[in-house]
């Protein structure tokens, strides 16, 4: 619930909060007595902004609009973990210190290897370990709390909702023309690399001996993960493999499909036409997507719920930037 005060409630506020320095660089909003800052919204936000930069640096409209909408998000989600930690403090007992510590050290060597260079590397950025430790702290409180609140075993989806999930989103598992094939790859040094091509030359002759295909793909093949046979769209598949694919008939091997950086020899296995996947083959996809749903669902009426007891003031942030 978004409380808007007038002048007068938001300065009795200022003064009933703890004088801190991080107030200076603008307050974004207070949710009971913790303080988020327009800086902590932008350090999340950050890879969001990087993108958004990249993508619309032709359209500042569009970029402030979407930039807006992502620092919003941001926003809801430290107020988001705030809610829970204030949940936390007033429900449970205390963390003991040694399961900190744990953490703490956990944290360490992943992310740095060891304490010395963990202390440095935070100093260079102008953080203190004990934030680095309340951090650490806040995040074994925030998994904890939405793991017993949401456990996956705890949610059941019903075959009848996955079969209307299915026939209501048909769109979503159309797939197109689709091919089974085994291909041999030879790498080219250069375009105008003809050894290559002498290779894959030879490769036909021994097919045309008796050779087996899927011998020579093991010996000769030089991209490994395409020795495999598996369906395909060919809509995937770069025009020179597609355009000779279509001439092949199922059992039938390709002459030397020659580009500028490779030779290709493919023997097409099986094709089957465009069409909606199974039930069964989705059927996993669905559930899982379904249990998302519901996971969502109910963390947003706990988090509904947890804002209706707590104070949230919301201000305007500093313009993006």
């Amino acid at each position: 619930m978004k409380v808007f005060c007038a002048v007068s409630t938001v300065l009795l506020m200022s003064f009933c909060l703890p004088l801190r320095a991080d107030l200076a660089d603008g307050i974004y909003a207070i949710v009971n007595d913790k303080v988020i800052t327009w800086s902590e919204v932008k350090e999340l936000a950050l890879p969001a902004m990087d993108i958004l930069q990249r993508d619309y640096a032709d359209e500042p409209q569009v970029y402030e609009q979407k930039l807006d909408a992502a620092l919003n998000d941001e926003l809801e989600t430290l107020i988001d973990d705030q809610l829970i930690l204030h949940e936390f403090a007033t429900k449970y007992p205390q963390l003991p210190e040694a399961t900190v510590d744990e953490w703490v050290d956990d944290r360490i060597k992943q992310q740095f290897g060891d304490r010395i260079t963990c202390i440095r590397t935070l100093q260079a950025q102008g953080i203190t370990f004990e934030k680095f430790r309340q951090d650490v702290r806040d995040q074994i409180i925030l998994e904890s709390l939405r793991a017993q609140k949401f456990s996956e075993q705890k949610i059941i989806i019903s075959p009848y909702k996955i079969e209307t999930y299915y026939n209501l989103h048909q769109d979503e598992f159309k797939v197109g023309d689709q091919v089974k094939v085994q291909m041999i790859v030879i790498n080219k040094i250069s375009p105008d690399d003809t050894a290559a091509r002498q290779k894959a030359d030879q490769i036909l002759v021994d097919l045309k001996k008796g050779s087996s295909f899927q011998q020579l793909a093991s010996l000769y093949s030089q991209d490994p993960e395409q020795k495999g046979s598996d369906w395909i769209e060919t809509s995937v598949l770069r025009k020179e493999l597609a355009d000779a694919l279509g001439t092949l008939k199922c059992g039938d091997t390709s002459g030397v499909i020659e580009t500028s950086d490779e030779c290709y020899v493919v023997q097409l296995e099986d094709r089957r036409a465009a069409h909606v996947r199974p039930l069964n083959d989705v059927r996993n996809t669905i559930e899982a997507t379904l249990r998302t749903e519901v996971r969502k669902d109910e963390q947003k009426r706990w988090i509904d719920s947890l804002k209706k007891k707590a104070f949230i003031i919301y201000f305007a942030g500093p313009s993006p930037g």
